[in-house]
């Protein structure tokens, strides 16, 4: 069978470009395929990742992207990739529009979808006042007043970092009860245990409104959100998955090579807890891991 590439990229966020990056630049042939639904398209800065601290993630996308597409051997289509299937020793995926094309290799850069929890108002403050990673916004909330919403037992992590960026107030808004030893901790960090559940949240920041009628306003809320493979492709291609704190990701190897050869991830898919740092870097690993693949395709 005859391929149109050498390696189709399925996601063109930061790991699927960081990942093309390395392949262009050894003049492989490859495909991006990117619906343009990144995860951090809520944040309106990106912080935490060297040299960008503070960027719009919407600028670094584009100035990435114009530096991508200088190079002549890397091709871009803005469209969905909606199957992909093997085909001898190599792959054939399908678009949204019905094109299919084949390549000897394929990166899964799919991302994850994040399902918040179900409480009024929490949706509309999500990637500003609502957020999941303090390393990543807590900064800049100035030392204000924060809190944890629970959704289960993994809301203790959060809640006995969380105090290093501001006071810190945990909702347990019954998901669960904290046990002596755990009560020593929230103690010893000053972390405010609040029992009375949540009604909605309201205000341009976060006012956490409860059941009882009182008001409790804050800077920000830090939530574990459940998530999802954002793409079926891994599945249609029987790659098997590991189960994280907060939902599946892809198993891959220390080369970031899943379990079927020839196909490699990055970004949050193959990882439990993602940041735009960690998923360029770990685009870069298997850019190179699916170029390598590449020299030794003909012996195998």
């Amino acid at each position: 069978m005859q391929h149109d590439f050498d390696t189709i990229i399925i996601g063109g966020s930061f790991a699927g470009m960081s990942a093309a990056l390395q392949l262009a630049r050894a003049r492989q042939k490859i495909l991006v395929l990117d619906d343009n639904v990144r995860r951090n398209r809520f944040a309106r800065h990106s912080h935490g990742f060297l040299g960008q601290d503070g960027t719009s993630p919407d600028d670094i996308i584009a100035s990435s992207r114009a530096q991508l597409l200088k190079y002549p051997t890397l091709s871009w289509e803005n469209t969905l990739a909606q199957s992909a299937e093997r085909a001898e020793r190599m792959f054939k995926v399908t678009t949204e529009t019905g094109q299919s094309v084949v390549s000897r290799t394929l990166i899964l850069a799919t991302g994850v979808t994040d399902t918040l929890p179900d409480v009024p108002g929490l949706a509309e403050r999500w990637g500003d006042h609502v957020f999941h990673c303090p390393y990543c916004h807590g900064y800049e909330f100035n030392q204000q007043p924060l809190g944890v919403l629970a959704s289960s037992e993994l809301a203790m992590h959060q809640a006995l970092m969380l105090p290093d960026w501001g006071p810190t107030t945990l909702f347990l808004n019954n998901a669960f009860e904290p046990n002596d030893i755990q009560l020593a901790q929230l103690h010893r960090r000053k972390v405010t245990l609040e029992h009375t559940p949540i009604a909605e949240i309201t205000g341009d920041q976060a006012t956490v409104h409860l059941t009882d009628g009182r008001n409790i306003p804050l800077a920000g809320l830090l939530i574990q959100p459940r998530t999802k493979i954002s793409s079926p492709l891994a599945s249609q291609l029987g790659c098997a998955f590991a189960d994280g704190p907060l939902g599946p990701y892809l198993q891959t190897d220390a080369m970031l090579e899943t379990t079927i050869p020839g196909v490699f991830a990055c970004g949050d898919a193959m990882i439990a807890a993602g940041s735009v740092g960690l998923a360029v870097g770990n685009g870069i690993k298997a850019g190179t891991a699916a170029h390598h693949c590449l020299i030794f395709w003909d012996d195998a």
